[in-house]
């Protein structure tokens, strides 16, 4: 698929580095610190979520030092080999990414009670992990603010990934903040359940322009991808997720719902390479912590009025003033 592969190529020019310093380990230093990620299913070329968090790693690997490894789905067969492997690879820190990984991640918990676990994007009680999820109703809030904003036809599509608790929290904070600004707004929603398929959120976006959509926001991967092209493709508007997705689709990509996955995942190494410690319980992080947001606006033009609007509507969902009902 030629979306997949051009991201692939763009990864290939993070990863130079990083292989240069990692053909063997026995050039990597005693007291550097290590840390492995089992990336979530699509991985590596997904153009959003795999992407942002291995973004992370690289920063942490140029401005802290740290050596990093990898596993993914593809290669490792399950989450628990993957998991298993970056163990007993000797890294500091393991990092499962995604809601997919949670039940395997606490097996392998359980099984190395001393090592140091993160999980990103659920929530587990053990005490050797250190969960960190996302306020992603807030972010998406906004981008359903938007989407009410520059409708023409008070039609809207939200296509999710998957129908789970995670993806539901993109969808009802999409659905309130269209309302939100247009009480007239209609909300068309669609579960591809699948993540990693650009041809089949292209074909469930064609059939929602159809059906008169003229603003669609996808939180589903690559295959949302699809979505913001399809979008351009039909001369409408598209908002990305996880990561500033204006470059996929530039004549539709009005914004992006951002969850800043590297910074987390930079913040919470550079703390632990700091502390030797990750912080105990859950770290849930929203608009206050910069946990999620919005990338720049670009293709059309806000007028003042609804500029102000947006902006008071950010400062309430920093002060946590608005209440967001999540299924």
């Amino acid at each position: 698929m030629k979306t997949k592969t051009s991201s692939v190529f763009l990864i290939f020019l993070l990863l130079i580095g990083s292989l240069a310093g990692c053909s063997g380990e026995e050039e990597v230093k005693k007291d550097r610190m290590k840390v492995g990620v089992m990336l979530s299913d699509v991985g590596l070329g997904d153009q959003s979520f795999s992407d942002a968090a291995f973004a992370g790693l690289v920063k942490a690997r140029d401005e802290l030092g740290i050596f990093f490894d990898y596993r993914e789905l593809q290669t490792s067969g399950t989450y628990e080999k993957g998991l298993t492997e970056l163990v007993e690879a000797g890294n500091d820190i393991v990092v499962g990414l995604g809601f997919m990984v949670v039940e395997d991640l606490e097996k392998v918990a359980k099984k190395y009670p001393k090592q140091k676990f993160i999980l990103i994007d659920s929530v587990s009680e053990m005490e050797n992990i250190t969960s960190i999820t996302f306020k992603e109703e807030q972010g998406s809030f906004l981008a359903g603010a938007i989407a009410g904003m520059v409708s023409k036809t008070n039609k809207v599509g939200f296509i999710g990934g998957a129908d789970v608790p995670l993806i539901r929290k993109f969808k009802s904070g999409f659905e309130q903040g269209a309302k939100a600004v247009n009480p007239n707004a209609e909300i068309k929603v669609v579960y591809a359940n699948d993540f990693g398929n650009a041809d089949l959120g292209a074909g469930i976006a064609a059939d929602m322009i159809a059906d008169g959509a003229d603003v669609l926001y996808a939180a589903a991967g690559l295959t949302g991808v699809g979505v913001l092209q399809e979008a351009q493709q039909e001369k409408k508007y598209a908002i990305g997720v996880d990561s500033d997705q204006y470059f996929f689709a530039e004549k539709a990509v009005v914004t992006s719902m951002l969850k800043n996955i590297d910074v987390a995942l930079y913040e919470t190494i550079k703390e632990f390479a700091n502390e030797e410690k990750l912080a105990s319980g859950p770290i849930e992080l929203g608009m206050t912590e910069n946990g999620v947001g919005l990338a720049p606006i670009r293709v059309i033009k806000l007028s003042e009025e609804q500029n102000g609007k947006l902006q008071d509507l950010e400062a309430k969902l920093s002060n946590n003033e608005i209440s967001i009902r999540v299924e």
